[in-house]
């Protein structure tokens, strides 16, 4: 059935451009007219930017002067007893689990363990606040259902938690014991030489071993060991704040969901394509009740006015007059009745999408058989799309395919509304040049759904639509 120039009176006009007819039809991941226009008032004011880091204040003369010296040091210390108990609980874990497996104890030990990163993850991102200002937000998402089950199937299908768990056993195995060097070093040597005066003044003045290298058995070499000190105290704030800031960077890169930012672009795309979605069909119901409720009555009332007009036999030419208006009446209450109808059936409101296809088909000039295996109702805008897209179907096999017999079959299946449209005519069918089949396209890809044509010349042609059922979790 080669495709019109034009949508067909069901259908909406198309977009001008779609993709191809043998490929899946998916939403556009770019934005989309969904998009909010800017404010009238122009551009907004740049937020202020945050109090700089680590690696800002490293660049600054002050920092020696400043809090963050001892935050870094802070930073690095804090990280023993943190690695020391990530440490333990992943050898006991492990162990116990491994050892315990046999009596089935164990797995919900195992099971902790690949859960164990999780919990380190959130007080890393608090204690990275030492350092970055910037919150660090977590990577997870909120679970499928409620309930344990759901949480625990949720965790172990997300790759955040497996980047926990691999962040979690490089803290415990190597990052602390480095950071506890680095920190432990420069407070020994430092603290040791600026605490040689102490040490021979707790001897008595007689004898102090600084750093359990060299003794000292007079104050003056005590003061140098002390001013020693004082001198290398500020030198090792330097290489500790790199650490610290280096540190950092690979918590924040280890412990950020990949792509969150594109995600959560795109999740809002999808919401905000729903509500135009919804906008429109509540817009194309509020014109199909008030053609109902007001053209078409006062239609219905000027035909009974006329009729009644007629009765009362008046003379020619009015009479004829009367005949004439009263026709035109009648044909105009009909043409606005299908207009009613092909904006928004009432059947299809009522009765769900198969009496409206059914409806649809009764009025074919094409015989049409029906194969339908559908739940009672479908969402409203499945319903909605998938019904218009049967009617252009339709449409064509009626106008241009040439067929003789058509076939509409509906079913779901893991979790989609698969429906096809088959007809045996000449076939030549497609989406190209801005057709109606485009349209169709388009409407149904605000659902994630496909659009699949298959029309060789010579027929038979088969027009598949494919949608999930559930349309509203990307409103959530």
């Amino acid at each position: 059935m080669p495709s019109p120039a034009g949508p067909s009176p069901a259908e909406p006009p198309p977009r001008p451009a779609g993709p191809s007819p043998a490929e899946p039809l998916l939403s556009p991941a770019g934005p989309s007219s969904a998009e909010p226009p800017p404010s009238p008032a122009g551009p907004s004011s740049p937020e202020p930017p945050p109090s700089p880091g680590l690696w800002q204040a490293l660049r600054l003369r002050r920092y020696l002067r400043s809090v963050w010296p001892w935050r870094a040091t802070l930073y690095l210390l804090t990280s023993v007893p943190l690695g020391l108990a990530t440490l333990t609980a992943l050898l006991l874990l492990a162990v116990a689990g491994s050892a315990l497996t046999v009596i089935l104890i164990g797995i919900p030990l195992l099971l902790t363990l690949v859960l164990a990163g999780i919990p380190l993850a959130v007080v890393e991102r608090h204690r990275l606040r030492l350092l970055d200002p910037r919150p660090l937000a977590p990577a997870h998402r909120e679970p499928d259902g409620t309930g344990l089950s759901a949480w625990l199937r949720t965790r172990l299908q997300e790759r955040a938690t497996w980047r926990e768990l691999g962040y979690a056993l490089l803290f415990a195995l190597v990052l602390w014991p480095l950071e506890a060097l680095a920190a432990g070093t420069a407070l020994v040597v430092c603290g040791g030489l600026m605490a040689a005066p102490l040490m021979l003044a707790a001897s008595g003045g007689e004898e102090a071993r600084v750093l359990k290298i060299w003794l000292i058995h007079s104050y003056p070499p005590a003061c140098a060991a002390l001013l020693a000190g004082l001198v290398l105290l500020p030198l090792f704030a330097y290489p500790l704040g790199i650490l610290a800031a280096g540190r950092a960077v690979l918590t924040r890169q280890l412990l950020s969901a990949p792509g969150a930012g594109l995600d959560s672009r795109l999740r809002e795309l999808g919401r905000s394509r729903m509500r135009l979605v919804d906008a429109f069909e509540a817009e194309r119901r509020r014109i199909e009740r008030d053609l109902h409720d007001g053209a078409q009555q006062r239609l219905v009332a000027l035909s009974m006015t006329l009729g009644l007009a007629r009765l009362e036999n008046p003379a020619e030419p009015l009479a004829g007059l009367l005949t004439k208006a009263h026709e035109e009446a009648g044909v105009a209450l009909v043409e606005i009745r299908e207009l009613i109808r092909g904006i928004h059936p009432q059947v299809l409101t009522d009765r769900g999408l198969q009496a409206a296809v059914e409806d649809v088909a009764d009025r074919s000039v094409v015989p049409v058989d029906m194969d339908f295996d559908l739940p009672d109702r479908l969402p409203q805008a499945v319903e909605t799309a998938v019904y218009f897209a049967v009617c252009e179907a339709l449409a064509n096999v009626a106008k241009h395919s040439g067929a003789v017999h058509a076939r509409v079959s509906g079913r779901t299946e893991r979790g989609r509304l698969v429906v096809e449209v088959w007809d045996d005519g000449t076939g030549g069918a497609g989406t190209r040049d801005g057709t109606g089949l485009q349209g169709v396209a388009d409407r149904i890809s605000v659902l994630d759904g496909h659009l699949l044509v298959s029309s060789p010349p010579g027929g038979p042609t088969v027009f598949r639509l494919q949608v999930p059922l559930s349309p509203a979790d990307t409103r959530t």
